[in-house]
């Protein structure tokens, strides 16, 4: 059973892990551009759908959903806090959690978005299999993850670092970690495929303001060479993982 968010609050469990306590509105602002996370699920999301995001924070990604494709969405959210402030961008939005008898009052969707959640929860496969619950026939699950194996967590971990933060790819809130092949092979065991992918570059990660010859790149310029580098390296460079798949009709989560 995924534990509510009154015990276990994502927030809760990093207090003993920063020097500070986590901002719960920290997510807010992320950039809508191709190579970067809200870009990508605009890639992957067909117009005139019907959504449902799971984990909707402060809205600032359903907002952008809504904007660019035209999609009846609704939000659902646990946080009191952040609900209230995507219901002040105008979204419908449902303060709790995925709890399957949510499925008759919402209805089927098209698209359930999972935009950075997974990694916060201790069950992650359970939530995915409630989310099918949710889904009309041909409905896919778009989600993003970060990449544990990026290369600025490999440098940290040869010298024997691994430095929580309050987000980023060791957001100090994520119970659970991704590769590429590790995440494919999770959603196979959980009953779903993958049918298109993308990844980000995180031009914006502190450790290209801080180190060189980062540092010394403009954004654009810095954006164009790490476009170059996930291609070349995906595994090595991609700072998410975002994806869309869809349950096999005969799945067996599990085998």
């Amino acid at each position: 059973m995924i534990p509510s968010v009154a015990a276990a609050s994502p927030d809760r469990s990093a207090s003993g892990l920063l020097d500070h306590p986590p901002d719960p509105l920290r997510y807010d602002g992320q950039p809508c551009e191709p190579d970067e996370v809200v870009g990508a699920i605009l890639q992957l999301i067909a117009p005139a759908t019907r959504v449902l995001d799971v984990g909707c924070g402060t809205g600032s990604v359903s907002e952008q959903v809504v904007k660019a494709t035209g999609a009846e969405l609704v939000g659902l959210e646990p946080d009191p806090q952040r609900a209230e402030k995507a219901r002040l961008r105008g979204l419908r939005v449902v303060e709790g959690e995925l709890d399957p008898g949510l499925a008759a009052e919402l209805g089927r969707f098209d698209a359930v978005l999972l935009a950075d959640v997974l990694e916060h929860l201790s069950s992650p496969q359970e939530l995915l299999l409630r989310a099918r619950e949710f889904l009309g026939p041909n409905g896919a699950v778009v989600l993003s993850v970060p990449n544990v194996a990026h290369w600025t967590v490999r440098w940290d971990l040869v010298r024997g670092r691994w430095s929580y933060q309050s987000c980023g790819i060791l957001d100090a809130t994520h119970l659970r970690w991704f590769t590429r092949r590790s995440l494919v092979e999770f959603l196979a065991r959980t009953g779903l495929q993958v049918v298109a992918a993308r990844n980000t570059v995180g031009k914006d990660l502190s450790a290209y303001y801080e180190r060189v010859p980062w540092r010394w790149m403009s954004r654009r310029v810095r954006g164009a060479v790490l476009r170059r580098l996930v291609r070349w390296a995906p595994d090595l460079f991609t700072c998410q993982f975002v994806l869309k798949a869809r349950f096999s009709p005969d799945s067996r989560p599990g085998e």
